[in-house]
């Protein structure tokens, strides 16, 4: 899953940026918030996460703007203070939810996995196509009793075919929401990827192949 962190603090920018790609996150980062804006209308995200009290553009703009523009991607505000009125502003200008300054990583990580869920029809905490399980919190992927080893891309991949189960999704879908701005990757290393996860959580297996090819659309997994 890909996130477009929004936070002029350069250092707190790049802690975020370095937890998050340690969960297997594909993280972009904005220090303004006109570069913040540009970046999240001409590219997807998963996730937002958007610092108030920012140069150029502050947070509230940047967020009002997007959703006048039709971008729906769930937002989290970061506020400086715990105060009522910067709560009540940035979820009127459309934000999704908001975390006050200082803040645990634990916590934040909890916000973003509870913005991934919200549009998704999952089982509780697990995301599941037949008898293969994913755990989001753990990071543990099960086919049937059997605990599956991923690499990190490879996770990163079966997550995002888990979340948009039955949707097919291009090979640009998988590399733009999977890879950060600056990866060098190219439409066949897809492919490969593909080859790979089909060798741990297919092959192995007796049933249905869970991951399909749909020729020249892309990728969708469905029991």
């Amino acid at each position: 899953m890909k996130i477009l962190v929004v936070e002029d603090e350069h250092r707190i920018a790049q802690a975020i940026k370095q937890g998050l790609e340690q969960e297997s996150y594909a993280v972009d980062v904005c220090y303004d918030g006109e570069d913040g804006y540009n970046t999240a209308a001409n590219d997807e995200y998963d996730v937002i996460i958007l610092d108030v009290m920012m140069p150029v553009m502050n947070g509230f703009e940047v967020c009002k703007k997007l959703r006048a523009d039709g971008n729906h991607t769930p937002i989290l505000l970061l506020t400086a203070k715990d105060q009522n009125r910067d709560i009540v502003q940035g979820l009127d200008t459309g934000a999704d939810d908001y975390l006050a300054k200082p803040f645990s990583f634990e916590v934040l990580l909890a916000r973003i996995r509870a913005l991934l869920r919200r549009p998704q029809d999952v089982f509780g905490e697990l995301l599941q196509v037949g008898d293969l399980t994913m755990n989001p919190n753990s990071h543990e992927v099960r086919r049937g009793e059997k605990v599956v080893a991923l690499s990190t891309k490879e996770y990163a991949i079966l997550e995002y075919l888990l979340r948009n189960r039955g949707r097919v999704l291009s090979k640009n879908n998988i590399m733009t929401h999977v890879w950060d701005f600056d990866a060098e990757i190219l439409p066949n290393n897809i492919e490969v990827f593909i080859a790979y996860l089909r060798a741990k959580i297919d092959k192995p297996f007796k049933g249905a192949n869970l991951i399909q090819t749909v020729r020249g659309f892309g990728y969708k997994i469905d029991a």
